[in-house]
């Protein structure tokens, strides 16, 4: 499994300094980024990617609101293999007809990313687990309406958020999860009251434990009251000191 950062988390410091932050997060020890809205800076963050050593083998971008084929060759160029569609607005969770269209859309970008060899997935807020359909919860009424090869990147403080047993949704959802948001803090919509990964009351090992097809674990704060490096410091010792 692979440990990466989502550069969101410095998104301020990225705006003024690209490739020193790189750099900065290459030496606290991550293997990895995720980057976001990458197509812009597809040049300047893979030289900043192969200068620190770090891979990038997922991406944040809007897959069903931009141009898909700008998106797809802007990953191949970063070496991003699988692409996540980020945010689909709480609107289109209210009723199962609108969730299986989004998961047609996902559908269909998945197999317009395939010539490329990239995979697509899908990455969840709060508002996706408080929709109810018929007793389940809005995200798992995508995942019933995906096709094989779309996966989702579960954000684990946000499901929890959202009112699920975290740990349960991933045996629910089962190996349809190759990917997991990890953040930490008292589980509120707060998000700077979000903590260094172990300093809050996510049970964190537990979600790691029950994604059973996990390949990488992405640390993210949306937001943070301190020094963001200093968070994501603590939150890269936590992980790779174990259980």
């Amino acid at each position: 499994m692979t440990y990466s950062l989502q550069l969101y988390t410095v998104r301020e410091a990225l705006n003024r300094d690209l490739h020193g932050t790189i750099r900065q997060i290459a030496a606290l020890g991550y293997e990895a980024v995720e980057p976001f809205n990458f197509v812009a800076l597809a040049n300047e963050l893979s030289d900043a990617l192969a200068s620190s050593g770090l891979s990038a083998p997922s991406g944040h971008a809007p897959l069903l609101q931009a141009d898909q084929d700008e998106i797809f060759a802007a990953a191949k160029r970063l070496g991003i293999s699988t692409v996540i569609d980020p945010h689909v607005p709480a609107e289109n969770w209210q009723s199962e007809d609108n969730i299986v269209a989004t998961a047609r859309s996902l559908n269909d970008a998945a197999r317009r990313a395939a010539p490329h060899g990239i995979r697509v997935g899908y990455h969840n807020h709060a508002f996706e687990l408080e929709a109810r359909i018929g007793g389940r919860s809005g995200l798992e009424v995508l995942a019933e309406n995906l096709d094989p090869e779309v996966v989702l990147e579960v954000d684990t403080y946000w499901a929890a958020v959202g009112g699920e047993d975290v740990p349960a949704l991933l045996g629910r959802l089962g190996d349809r999860v190759k990917l997991l948001h990890i953040k930490d803090g008292p589980l509120t919509k707060d998000d700077k009251e979000q903590t260094a990964v172990g300093a809050g009351r996510m049970p964190v090992w537990d979600c790691i434990d029950a994604a059973g097809s996990l390949e990488t674990a992405v640390v993210e704060l949306d937001d943070f009251s301190g020094d963001v490096f200093d968070a994501i410091a603590d939150s890269y010792t936590y992980l790779k000191a174990g259980k």
